[in-house]
């Protein structure tokens, strides 16, 4: 296979004289295409403006009716549209979606203090982003805490969700970047925000928080982020071996986690186009592969179950050596975080029983968390796993939260006892 297989592919509009006047415009937007599972969302959606080099414009807004996307607790919900950076290549402008979340009752003075909420992995296509498809039921119990306790939510679909262009999955720089930019366009959007931040994110978005907590720094100064807190964290250790770093399954049992990796081949192929399916999957597989190309996580998981296919019937025997190799240039080129030394303090939950990812990997992102010299306030919940650890950590997250919000010292736990 050639060499270059190896290389990385790289409430309405605002007011333009307001962002005519200030802010360069360059990026076109990006066309839609089916490969990507684009479409099947509305008009709001879709920005057929030039895209403002500058990241976290507020460019649209649209008041959100709908009480599946709503929550019982919010005394107001808009979707947003907003610049931020690609993920692919860290520079290339992008329009982003999300949504904003306001609390009931009177702010307190400067505004209410924002969760920044980056989700888990939901799919691939437009149609999967929470803005548009709402949330599970997990989630949605989980925000109307945040906004009971008296935190507006900010809420973001990333890059490629909702909007045209392919969603990047397990990439750091974009969920960084989109998360923090969904900060910053929430400031614009004249609700009663308070630029004091507390970034919160489950599984592919505990990554994004723990993400978004390390690039903070040098891409995002200008906002007053308080604390992170992160569940179910995927964290890539760059002194683990492959042994170190995941758990062997069995690949004979037909597994749900087969989406997983469907979803990873197809974000590889979104940035090596010349990666064909035939050279991977088995000719039994490929028509679950074109599935995931618009289906959502839960369908799509149940697609698997029933199909019968476990990993060793749906890949090849024998993978080519070319897409092992892009594989591992994507984890390296987006699977690590920059640093691990944090200037605010970092809530990490885990579930002792979670291999989703492994809960020993999400311990050692604590130890060494705290070893780069980060105040890391680390909790392992008894008997719990990837999921059920959401609800159960917010008796700890929320005193976590508060206490970072109001300058309170937290005591760090680099070695916590199973709760």
């Amino acid at each position: 296979m050639k060499n270059t297989l190896l290389k990385k592919f790289s409430v309405s509009l605002i007011c333009s004289s307001i962002l005519l006047g200030t802010t360069a415009y360059a990026q076109k937007p990006p066309v839609a295409q089916e490969k990507y599972g684009d479409g099947r969302v509305s008009a709001f959606y879709t920005w057929n403006q030039n895209i403002p080099n500058k990241a976290g414009e507020l460019l649209r807004t649209e008041k959100i009716t709908s009480p599946y996307i709503r929550l019982d607790n919010d005394s107001q919900a808009i979707r947003i549209l907003y610049s931020s950076t690609s993920g692919a290549d860290s520079k290339t402008p992008i329009v982003v979606s999300g949504s904003i979340h306001v609390p009931k009752g009177t702010p307190p003075k400067g505004g209410w203090p924002v969760v920044l909420w980056g989700h888990g992995t939901v799919g691939l296509a437009d149609s999967c982003a929470p803005s548009w498809n709402g949330r599970s039921y997990r989630d949605v119990q989980y925000l109307n805490r945040w906004l009971k306790e008296g935190f507006a939510v900010v809420a973001t679909d990333y890059e490629g969700l909702g909007v045209p262009g392919p969603h990047l999955l397990i990439n750091n720089p974009m969920l960084a970047y989109n998360i923090l930019d969904s900060g910053r366009a929430a400031l614009k959007a004249n609700l009663p925000l308070a630029n004091k931040f507390v970034i919160v994110g489950q599984s592919q978005g505990g990554a994004g928080a723990v993400a978004a907590a390390t690039y903070s720094k040098t891409y995002a100064p200008d906002l007053n982020i308080k604390g992170a807190v992160g569940t179910g964290v995927i964290y890539k250790d760059p002194n683990a071996t492959e042994e170190d770093n995941s758990l062997k399954l069995n690949p004979h049992e037909v597994s749900p986690s087969l989406a997983y990796g469907i979803y990873s081949f197809l974000v590889a192929q979104s940035l090596n186009p010349e990666i064909k399916a035939e050279d991977i999957f088995t000719p039994e597989a490929l028509p679950l592969v074109e599935q995931g190309r618009n289906a959502c996580l839960v369908g799509f998981m149940s697609d698997i179950q029933s199909s019968g296919l476990s990993p060793a019937k749906a890949y090849k025997a024998d993978q080519p050596t070319y897409y092992k190799q892009i594989l591992e240039k994507q984890s390296n080129d987006y699977g690590y975080y920059p640093t691990l030394k944090v200037d605010f303090p970092i809530f990490i939950g885990t579930g002792a029983n979670d291999v989703t990812p492994d809960a020993r990997n999400q311990m050692k992102l604590v130890a060494d968390a705290c070893k780069a010299g980060t105040v890391v306030e680390g909790h392992l919940y008894h008997g719990l796993g990837h999921s059920e650890t959401v609800n159960a950590s917010l008796k700890d997250s929320i005193p976590f939260a508060k206490k970072v919000i109001s300058d309170q010292k937290i005591q760090p736990i680099c070695k916590p006892d199973i709760q």
